[in-house]
């Protein structure tokens, strides 16, 4: 792995955290996630399962984290299964955790080979009447039929012990994850301040005639080299009308004089994900117009930031952020006061050039997990992304940053990095 050591506290304190919600008398089991193929011999750079990494810092394939809290022996209390490593594994693919770097990563003490791990588990279920199984239950899920890992865990699972009562991981996991600890935050914070440095980076490279991939390339290099994996997520570098495409993902057209570049970018750091977006005049001016429209969403975004307080919920927030919107799009004439007499209340006049939500929760997974229902809490984590697209204009601008919720307002783990039109503006012109 490219980042530095987790202090691994954090996964200690996860894991007593998961266990404290379990029902007397339970085992529970997670997977790390399969090494996915390309073509021919080829596989995916591999990504862990955010759950099992969550409670172990174990970024490694076939291992298998069992937690059994009420067992007779303290010892089986956890125990974390790896891939036992030998001289031709090593020569092809590279060292392997030994069982004192997974105990000094994870803080597990009882670390088993997993050609162990049937024996053991066979054991564990003996003294169990309970087993909590993990699955992905995110309500953005690919629906597709995929033979996860998970998958194939529980059928093996539920066919070998067909008498137990079997329970969810996920509400558990999902309701823990939702809450940052300091060391999260901080881990956050370095992946915000990477995505930060590509930004900068990228300010001094942007003009006419430039193409988009040119400048995905200048991103990559500049988060590789600050330990990142890479991207958190495909980047969007849209240029012009493509920045009215909100998933444009191709990243192949000439940046123009006069295009307004909307940059949806975020890098990874030890598994964590930043989410920026920014929007900047390709020649390095802002027309008027796109000036009005920039500062236009830049005040929805600052009147959202005063919302994400303690006791807020995401659907009446996005209703109030909405209503901000429509003063905006008013005043620049986008929509009139008969659009807003004649609107459908279930898809607002504002909805035809602000059409997705301005937040989602942010961690492990770019679109981290949790209830949009749950109360706001200190330590939620969240991006702030208000956008207008007017496609008739080839203009589409969105501002994004990530935050932290605090009980004394938002904690911005991107008020450092430049938004202001004059700050843009001479930044691209020194």
């Amino acid at each position: 792995m490219k980042y530095l050591p987790i202090n691994k506290d954090l996964f200690i304190r996860n894991r007593k955290n998961f266990c404290q919600q379990l029902i007397p008398n339970s085992i529970a089991v997670f997977n790390s996630n399969d090494i996915m193929p390309t073509n021919a011999d080829g596989t995916m750079l591999f990504c862990q399962n955010s759950d099992f990494f969550y409670l172990t810092g174990i970024d490694q394939e076939e291992s298998i984290l069992v937690l059994a809290p009420d067992h007779p022996d303290e010892k089986m209390h956890e125990i974390l299964f790896l891939r036992e490593t030998n001289d031709e594994i090593s020569i092809w693919e590279g060292h392997k955790y030994t069982k004192a770097e997974a105990t000094e990563t994870s803080g597990i003490n009882n670390i088993m080979w997993l050609s162990q791990f049937g024996i053991t588990l066979n054991a564990l279920m003996a003294e169990a009447n309970n087993i909590y199984l993990n699955t992905n239950e995110h309500v953005r899920r690919s629906l597709t039929e995929v033979q996860t890992k998970d998958a194939r865990f529980i059928k093996w699972c539920k066919a070998r012990y067909p008498l137990h009562q079997y329970h969810r991981s996920a509400p558990i996991m999902y309701d823990l994850r939702m809450i940052k600890s300091d060391i999260e935050i901080d881990i956050l914070q370095q992946a915000c301040d990477i995505t930060e440095n590509g930004f900068r980076r990228i300010l001094d490279f942007v003009k006419p005639g430039i193409y988009e991939y040119e400048i995905e390339a200048e991103l990559i290099h500049e988060f590789i080299r600050n330990r990142s994996r890479g991207f958190a997520y495909a980047p969007i570098i849209a240029s012009g009308f493509n920045a009215c495409v909100l998933h444009y993902i191709e990243n192949k057209d000439e940046c123009k004089d006069g295009d307004i570049l909307l940059l949806d970018i975020g890098a990874e750091y030890a598994n964590y994900n930043a989410d920026l977006t920014r929007s900047i005049p390709v020649s390095g001016r802002y027309s008027q117009r796109q000036k009005n429209v920039y500062n236009a969403v830049l005040h929805v975004q600052r009147e959202a930031f005063k919302m994400l307080t303690p006791g807020n919920v995401i659907p009446e927030y996005h209703k109030e952020v909405g209503k901000i919107m429509e003063s905006e799009l008013l005043k620049l004439g986008l929509i009139d006061k008969t659009d807003i007499k004649n609107q459908d209340p279930d898809k607002p006049a504002y909805k035809k050039y602000f059409m997705h939500g301005t937040s989602h929760h942010l961690g492990l997974d770019v679109h981290d997990v949790g209830s949009i229902y749950r109360k706001f809490e200190e330590g939620m984590s969240f991006t702030v992304e208000p956008g207008i697209y007017i496609r008739e204009e080839n203009l589409g601008i969105r501002i994004e940053n990530d935050i932290i919720i605090t009980n004394n307002g938002i904690h911005d783990l991107m008020k450092n990095i430049p938004v202001e039109v004059e700050e843009i503006e001479e930044l691209m012109n020194r």
